[in-house]
């Protein structure tokens, strides 16, 4: 009779472990809005990178002649007052409003996860200070902040991704602030102490790998928040300029011409829309995913 207690046979029938990721992507999964947010923004990724190649018509190329015509087979979704392919211009601006809600997020992602885990480990009046210098900032009007720097130092793409950015870290310092609370009691927080580690190596190997999970939640759900806030000053004249444009810039030209041609207007905001509908299902689905009480269910 063959021994099957050996040692091979023993961790053969091991059951293998599933780390906290693998577990929350089969949870992802399920999440059929979720999974559609994701499979949409990794299209309109794709379809504003391959642009060049994708669209017969340069993104400045006008016919005087056309003028704002209708969707045809020529353009698809009609051309602008200036003959311009309408198409076209969306899938470029789609280029700008992507970058600007991506990079300013990246921005206030950096300073915000940094702010908060400095001041939720240390703790202490230095956590004080900082949190009243976030409180201060908070009660100041953003948007008026935004619209001074825009005027005081000029109108270009980078100055606008580090103004939305300056601006939209200070929630993410809060929650960052509040998990590494709650971490800085954990045994293996201790361990690393008592074993001689710097606060600072201790924030980067133990505390910031942590706070991930939030992190990555509330990252998906700033990005269309920024998106949004980018086209708001695009539509006051503030954001994008000339001949750059996105589709908060296309959408003001659209709103001053909507009634004699609404497609101008109809098909900016479908891909604006969407855009935003696609993150927020991500965001929702990557809450859900990575709850650690639905983990337990």
């Amino acid at each position: 009779m063959t021994d099957t207690t050996t040692p091979d046979n023993l961790l053969a029938a091991t059951p293998k472990g599933v780390s906290l990721w693998q577990d929350a992507w089969v949870r992802l999964r399920k999440n059929k809005l979720a999974m559609f947010g994701l499979g949409f923004l990794g299209f309109i990724i794709v379809i504003c990178i391959l642009a060049p190649w994708i669209t017969p018509y340069g993104y400045e190329d006008q016919d005087l002649r056309l003028g704002a015509s209708a969707p045809s087979a020529a353009h698809w979704l009609g051309t602008d007052t200036f003959g311009r392919d309408l198409l076209t211009r969306i899938i470029y601006g789609g280029r700008i409003s992507l970058a600007v809600g991506f990079i300013a997020t990246s921005v206030a992602l950096v300073v915000g996860v940094t702010y908060g885990a400095i001041a939720g480990y240390v703790g202490g009046r230095v956590d004080s200070v900082m949190m009243r210098l976030v409180d201060i900032i908070y009660a100041l009007p953003f948007m008026i902040f935004i619209i001074l720097l825009m005027v005081v130092f000029g109108r270009n793409l980078l100055l606008l991704f580090l103004a939305i950015g300056a601006v939209e870290w200070l929630t993410m310092a809060r929650i960052v602030r509040g998990q590494v609370q709650n971490l800085r009691q954990q045994e293996f927080i201790e361990a690393a102490i008592s074993l001689g580690l710097s606060p600072a190596a201790i924030i980067r190997k133990h505390v910031i790998p942590n706070v991930l999970g939030p992190v990555i939640v509330y990252t998906t759900l700033t990005i269309p928040n920024v998106m949004l806030l980018e086209a708001f000053l695009s539509f006051l004249g503030l954001g994008i300029q000339p001949p750059n444009s996105s589709w908060g810039l296309l959408i003001s030209y659209g709103v001053e011409s909507m009634e004699e041609y609404p497609w101008l207007l109809l098909f900016p905001g479908f891909a604006l829309t969407l855009t935003l509908f696609a993150l927020n299902f991500l965001g929702d689905g990557l809450r859900d995913a990575l709850d650690p009480k639905a983990s337990r269910d």
